[in-house]
């Protein structure tokens, strides 16, 4: 199901659109995944915008991985001795459950402010921020104990990220349709950065340089560039005539290929990052949503929520190599990838429920009930140096 696009002037909060889906998503998720409720949008319009084409199949650069700290169980001292658990926010029960990777059960559950959206690790990987949007706040977690701690008066968190440099924190406020740069210690404001033209910015990735930020616009079809030094938008890229809605953004582990999924076509854009162009379309199935390469960085699992299924694509080949059917309904979306690279644990949004799903067969492990309206859930620990926020863009 695709979460409507609203006007500018709509001063809806995401609690009252949740409050929609969930009475049109009861009917459409029992029947399925709902795609055939609805009129199938346009074919995406790719224009070859450029002719230069940085990873074409099989000259993938092997002497350059972004991910090279993420291999698998390559745990950082800071993380070391922090217990083996899923973190998940549940949108709409207003908690937190934490499930044990080893057992698959909860262990513990705690409220927090109103609709959480992610559970975000800190630049340092210290402390772990539930994104309370409507609550206007975040609850830290030590990842040592699990436990919550008292709240940090923020505005608008619907997502958060930190600069490659470790400078700033990036509070998302799509709400209120700005980019906060924090001090990342106090989330004390130090800028905020207006973008009314990209309706519902949502999801953000950084160039391979640490320069710049990607962030997706999900109500305007659009992405956005901005420069992190001047802390200002700098190109905007408008997709498929606007007739778009990009949701999660992750760069190529050669730094050649922005990746953003587009859950209105069903697939994903490939962006050229330097020249900021669409150059190549990869369908990969209704509602697509979240992006998590592997622990190898050869494969990148796109999660499709409104089909019930996860793509797996392979970076090398720049295309889709297999597709794994969850059983319905099922409405996987964030999530993230085990340290040791075997499972991948994604929220079933619209179900109350974690999918743990083997990444050697694609089959499920477990399906764990958990609160209403499970979102950007966060596994720890995660293999890496530093975090660039998310659900866990580690690097």
């Amino acid at each position: 199901m695709v979460e409507p696009a609203l006007p500018a002037t709509n001063r809806w909060t995401r609690a009252a659109r949740h409050g929609v889906w969930s009475a049109l998503l009861l009917g459409l998720i029992l029947g399925a995944c709902g795609s055939a409720h609805r009129r199938a949008a346009p074919a995406p319009r790719v224009t070859p915008f450029s002719t230069h084409h940085p990873a074409a199949p099989g000259r993938i650069a092997t002497s350059f991985n972004l991910y090279a700290a993420d291999g698998a169980g390559d745990l950082s001292a800071a993380v070391r001795g922090d217990p083996a658990l899923v973190y998940v926010p549940n949108s709409m029960s207003n908690t937190v459950d934490e499930i044990s990777q080893r057992t698959m059960k909860i262990v513990r559950q705690f409220a927090t402010g109103a609709l959480p959206q992610h559970v975000t690790p800190a630049y340092d990987l210290r402390t772990l921020y539930v994104d309370n949007d409507v609550g206007n706040s975040l609850t830290p977690i030590d990842p040592r104990t699990g436990r919550p701690g008292r709240p940090i008066p923020v505005e608008d968190p619907y997502n958060l990220y930190f600069t490659p440099d470790g400078r700033f924190a990036i509070v998302v406020a799509e709400r209120l349709q700005r980019l906060d740069f924090r001090d990342p210690a106090t989330m004390h404001l130090v800028h905020s950065l207006p973008v009314p033209t990209c309706r519902g910015v949502d999801h953000m990735d950084f160039s391979a340089n640490g320069r710049y930020a990607f962030a997706s616009c999900e109500f305007s079809g659009q992405m956005i560039e901005v420069d992190l030094h001047t802390q200002r938008v700098i190109r905007t890229l408008v997709l498929n005539q606007g007739l778009a809605s990009p949701q999660d953004v992750k760069l190529s582990p050669d730094g050649r290929t922005l990746y953003t999924e587009d859950q209105l076509n069903g697939g994903l854009w490939e962006i050229d990052p330097q020249s900021f162009r669409v150059i190549g379309f990869l369908r990969t199935g209704a509602g697509a949503h979240g992006l998590y390469p592997s622990r190898d960085a050869r494969e990148m699992y796109v999660s499709n929520r409104a089909a019930g299924t996860i793509s797996v694509v392979s970076f090398r080949r720049r295309r889709v190599i297999k597709t794994w059917q969850l059983p319905l309904p099922a409405s996987p979306d964030m999530g993230g990838v085990s340290a040791d690279g075997r499972t991948l644990w994604l929220s079933g949004r619209y179900n109350a429920v974690v999918y743990a799903i083997d990444t050697r067969t694609g089959q499920l492990r477990a399906r764990i009930n958990v609160g209403q309206g499970p979102h950007g859930l966060c596994v720890w620990p995660q293999p890496g140096r530093y975090s660039l926020g998310h659900t866990g863009i580690l690097r």
